[in-house]
């Protein structure tokens, strides 16, 4: 396994640039027991490849690591479907004794034989870690044998938190990956998606406006994507960096290697997407996609002003509590205030220094930033604020629930997609539907039996 220390330094992280010398030896936050609670690294680097739908991902570990980890993410395809099926070695107590590396062969050659996909993607786990199976070199076996692309992702879950699993897809996605191919043509506009990964549809939402841009998104990494294009995402012009804590090594290093510049942005709210397009533009380097894009910006946002208007009207000066994580943390508060709702607080645990830097310009003195957003905070919040919906994951539902307050998914479980200028519209029925859902008046009266 790699030297985790070199994913704790990571110096496109501007946290890291302005430690000392000696501080930053330290790097930031390393494992720390109970750090995998949120998800631990396999599954990081699960749900950062897992969109590269034409790929077979096997699991290389006890049958458990599959099946918990199957299908856990909204993430949606356009064309093969074999990133919702489960491939697993199911290692057990004599694999453990004898070593599963002849397990883990049979099974690449099984998968590539029936399914014929253009790359298999290998993922280490906790079991055979410790006892020592070396996938890197079954990887290469099978790839010679087969002569296929068998991508071995070194991620067993002790190793840390999902975020680290998500730099360590991106560096086995740099390291085996990306150059490997040629696209079939290029043009002056070819950009890169890091960090999306097409949650309930999202990717689906912007990719218009980048169509009538005439900007081509080369690869997605990786929302709906297939294994040729992110293999060739090395053609790119720009690269944009979706989600802030999980492929910025990435993108510094294909910056290094490949000359692409980058930046991070975000598609929630009008202000956000607009920007990103700016910044697309300004990147392309022409002046008459400068103009033209500002043109589109314009027509948009007036559309969109004009579409929400009857929202905003039933949700101005509603108060909401938002506990999500990364780029969200900061890019939904400004997609709601948009909306003319009042933010009370927002999750910071899971942000980036310039993540906090953001929630605190948006919130003013009136915002609050959670920095452990558990239940009993949750309630402290919602109680002392008076709060009209709470937006979180799934795992904050109940505290609404309890509470009898309207509670809007906003986690990668969802099935509604919020980005660009139609995802405002779309969060903003959702809003309304959930506030004013007749069941929160229900639920506050007393049961038949009490009358």
């Amino acid at each position: 396994m790699r030297n985790l220390e070199d994913f704790f330094l990571e110096p496109g992280c501007s946290h890291n640039g302005e430690k000392t010398e000696k501080e930053r030896k330290k790097g930031c936050s390393k494992p720390q027991p109970g750090s995998a609670s949120g998800g631990c690294a396999f599954d990081g680097a699960q749900i950062t490849l897992l969109p590269i739908a034409d790929a077979v991902h096997i699991v290389h570990g006890p049958i458990a690591c599959a099946g918990n980890s199957w299908d856990n993410r909204g993430t949606r395809s356009s064309s093969s479907d074999y990133y919702r099926m489960g491939f697993t070695t199911d290692l057990n107590e004599i694999n453990v004794i004898y070593g599963g590396e002849e397990k883990l062969l049979d099974a690449i050659k099984e998968a590539a034989d029936k399914y014929k996909p253009p790359a298999v993607f290998v993922y280490q786990t906790c079991v055979p870690a410790m006892i020592g199976d070396d996938i890197v070199s079954v990887c290469k076996r099978a790839s010679e044998e087969l002569g296929l692309p068998v991508i071995p992702v070194d991620s067993p879950g002790f190793a840390g938190s999902k975020n680290l699993g998500n730099k360590l897809a991106g560096d086995a996605l740099f390291r085996y990956v990306i150059g490997t191919r040629e696209p079939k043509y290029t043009t002056p506009y070819d950009i890169n998606l890091l960090g999306e990964y097409n949650i309930a549809g999202e990717l689906w939402q912007i990719m218009p406006l980048f169509q009538e841009l005439g900007i081509r998104v080369l690869a997605c990494i990786s929302g709906d994507a297939k294994y040729e294009d992110v293999a060739a995402a090395h053609r790119a012009k720009v690269n944009m960096v979706v989600c802030s804590k999980a492929l910025l090594s990435l993108a510094r290093k294909m910056e290094e290697k490949y000359g692409i510049p980058y930046f991070e942005g975000s598609f929630y709210g009008i202000k956000n997407t607009s920007e990103a397009l700016r910044n697309f533009a300004k990147l392309l380097g022409s002046e008459e996609l400068i103009e033209k894009t500002e043109k589109l910006i314009a027509k948009k946002e007036e559309e969109t002003r004009q579409k929400l208007k009857p929202y905003i009207e039933k949700l101005k000066g509603k108060k909401v509590l938002i506990n999500t994580g990364g780029v969200k943390s900061w890019s939904m508060v400004s997609q709601v205030q948009e909306l003319g709702m009042v933010v009370v607080g927002t999750s910071s645990k899971k942000s980036t220094k310039e993540d906090k830097e953001r929630m605190f310009k948006l919130l003013g003195d009136d915002g609050k930033l959670i920095d452990d957003p558990n239940p009993k905070e949750l309630v402290k919040l919602c109680r002392e604020h008076k709060v009209d919906v709470l937006m979180a994951g799934g795992r904050s539902k109940f505290v609404a629930i309890k509470e009898g307050i309207p509670f809007l998914d906003t986690n990668q479980e969802r099935i509604k997609p919020y980005a660009g200028y139609d995802g405002m519209i779309v969060l903003a029925q959702e809003l309304v539907r959930t506030i004013y859902s007749p069941v929160f008046d229900l639920y506050k009266e007393p049961p038949p039996w009490q009358y």
